[in-house]
């Protein structure tokens, strides 16, 4: 990537040669160029939301920046990017959307996020800290940035306008306006699963902003609650890419001797999948890890995994993330155990499924999802 600091060797997490999609975007390289060109003041304290793979905080690294992610992979991708790039460690300061923010922010540079309700629960938790004179700048893809972005900008922080588009590319620039009311953060949200799906009937669900489905529940996720596999006894399971929890949860009050594994590389998922559990009050033991897949788990240590993987990465459509998933899972199991996918029918995962595990069975379907179920032999 070429920036006003230099040219830049960029790469995503994990790394991947025959990897296509680039580390950055023309939004990216739109809001540094302009940080340049106009000689904004980078002394202070610099705040980035949602760098996508440590682009912006790694141009910006002689400046100390505070990177704040909601994903763990960013993370690690920016760790790479800055040791590929001699920025010795500690000089970016890496943070969650779960951790709190720093008291002062005297420039915030916000990559806009694909969620609108991750948007506004981090400009409220962004807001208490910034003053008159922070500068405030958004940079997205234009098809990322509708009326409602810029809605939550201005209702949030204070008056907001737009740049005109280069390469498809758009600036937002927001005034921040301390003194005014704010609306209360509504989230996390809280709500009542339906009857009908198994275990987790009328159970309460905890959603942090930025979680797929995040007031009601999922007619994927609906489907596969009622296609789950009904095992008993001491089974460790995992519920890979977990969302806000309800399968794992699932599992849990079904069969009590479970040992359930909540996983996903979201922060506010992995925290929303917690607090579900907890506000059930489930018998038995649990683990919540936010990581990348089934990496760090021991090979042949599981004997169920339940994954719904996603087919997006931002604003790409790749099956990347599954077949990362779908090896992990075969890796992790025990001879005998068993991966259970549900997935849009058009996405043809059964055919992954027999490549990595030589088999793959159909145990339901209907006109949009299926769930396959694979075993290691």
């Amino acid at each position: 990537m070429t920036t006003p600091w230099g040219e830049l060797a960029l790469t995503r997490f994990p790394e991947d040669p025959r990897e296509r999609l680039r580390a950055w975007d023309a939004s990216d390289e739109y809001l540094l160029r302009h940080l340049a060109e106009r000689e904004i003041p980078l002394s202070g304290t610099v705040v980035v939301v949602g760098d996508r793979w440590g682009a912006l905080v790694t141009a910006l690294a002689e400046h100390r920046p505070t990177q704040i992610t909601d994903s763990f992979l960013t993370q690690e991708a920016t760790r790479a990017n800055l040791a590929r790039h001699a920025v010795e460690p500690g000089t970016v300061r890496l943070l969650t959307t779960q951790d709190a923010p720093p008291d002062r922010i005297d420039v915030l540079l916000v990559r806009v996020p694909k969620s609108l309700a991750l948007l506004e629960d981090q400009l409220l938790r962004l807001a208490p800290s910034l003053h008159e004179g922070t500068v405030v700048i958004g940079t997205g893809m234009v098809k990322e940035i509708h009326t409602s972005t810029l809605q939550q900008f201005e209702r949030i922080l204070g008056p907001t306008r737009t740049s005109l588009a280069e390469k498809k590319a758009r600036l937002i620039f927001c005034t921040p306006e301390p003194s005014s009311a704010r609306p209360a953060n509504p989230w996390p949200y809280t709500y009542t699963l339906p009857d009908g799906v198994g275990a987790v009937s009328g159970r309460t669900v905890v959603n942090h902003a930025g979680v797929f489905c995040a007031d009601r529940l999922d007619i994927g996720t609906r489907f596969f609650l009622g296609q789950l596999p009904d095992g008993k006894g001491a089974q460790r399971v995992v519920d890979l890419g977990c969302g806000n929890g309800v399968v794992g949860t699932a599992v849990a009050l079904a069969n009590p001797e479970a040992e359930v594994l909540f996983v996903d590389e979201s922060f506010q998922a992995v925290a929303s999948a917690e607090a579900t559990y907890r506000a059930n009050g489930v018998p038995g033991h649990a683990e919540f890890r936010v990581g990348d897949g089934l990496a760090g788990v021991p090979s042949g240590s599981v004997d169920l995994v339940l994954n719904n993987p996603p087919f997006h990465s931002h604003q790409a459509t790749t099956d990347t993330t599954a077949w990362r998933m779908f090896s992990g899972a075969r890796r992790a199991l025990r001879p005998g155990g068993e991966l259970w996918v549900i997935g849009n029918r058009h996405l043809g995962y059964h055919v992954k499924l027999r490549k990595l595990f030589g088999n793959s069975q159909l145990v339901a379907s209907d006109p949009k999802f299926v769930v396959l179920r694979a075993v290691k032999r």
